[in-house]
């Protein structure tokens, strides 16, 4: 018997840029505010640029997984984005959905990050997991903590030195229960506490200041993690 279910996220943002700024964003863009699209070979069933955008992904036994994307102008260079995720969970349902509608919300916000800050510019992706040990139920908390977040919301502002990393100097852009963003001002740090959802927690740099480095990046931070959770 399959477990196997159709799911539908929906969001409708507010986003600081044209609808011309957000179709580059969200094509060629990725790497800026979420992870690099670019190995997944999905087929745009929908392209009229710059306002209505759906990429698809099909697999065997009828599963697919589709994003479509619908932008309009706002005055003072401002679109609307109505973003629709479609497709289908095979196990877990629930949480896979809880997980991936919570995702939407902090990786759409981002994106308003950098249209609004670093927008255009090269950036450098890094994508860091912390150990197995993250795992347990206060395993984001115990990060919070490491960067002297631990209850900041948003709007704080955070100042630490960072064992192996150095200074970490920067706004708090997101904070809830299961994520943190902090914007620097040459960076967006993202901080994801997966342990919710039975993963290891992770993070994020997108680093637009022409001087980053993917492997020292990634040296650094796991280092960093490592002694959180060690």
């Amino acid at each position: 018997m399959s477990n196997k279910r159709d799911f539908e996220i929906v969001q409708d943002t507010e986003l600081p840029g044209t609808p011309e700024r957000v179709w580059e964003a969200v094509t060629h863009g990725t790497p800026a505010w979420m992870f690099p699209t670019d190995q997944w070979p999905a087929v745009k069933t929908v392209e009229e640029y710059p306002h209505h955008l759906v990429s698809r992904m099909e697999g065997p036994d009828g599963w697919f997984n589709q994003l479509e994307h619908v932008l309009e102008p706002l005055d003072g260079d401002r679109a609307r984005l109505h973003y629709v995720h479609s497709g289908i969970f095979a196990d877990n349902w629930d949480q896979q959905y809880d997980g991936a509608s919570r995702h939407t919300e902090f990786y759409l916000h981002t994106l308003g990050q950098y249209l609004q800050y670093f927008d255009g510019r090269p950036v450098v992706f890094t994508d860091i997991q912390a150990p197995v040990a993250s795992q347990t139920p206060d395993g984001f908390t115990r990060l919070r903590d490491a960067l002297g977040a631990g209850s900041a919301e948003r709007g704080a502002t955070v100042d630490v030195e960072l064992d192996g990393v150095g200074r970490l100097t920067g706004d708090v852009d997101f904070s809830n229960e299961h994520f943190l963003g902090i914007r620097t001002q040459d960076a967006l740090y993202r901080f994801f506490g997966r342990n919710a959802w039975g993963a290891p927690v992770g993070m994020t740099v997108h680093d637009f200041s022409g001087a980053g480095d993917t492997e020292t990046t990634a040296k650094a931070w796991g280092g960093f993690l490592e002694r959180v959770y060690g």
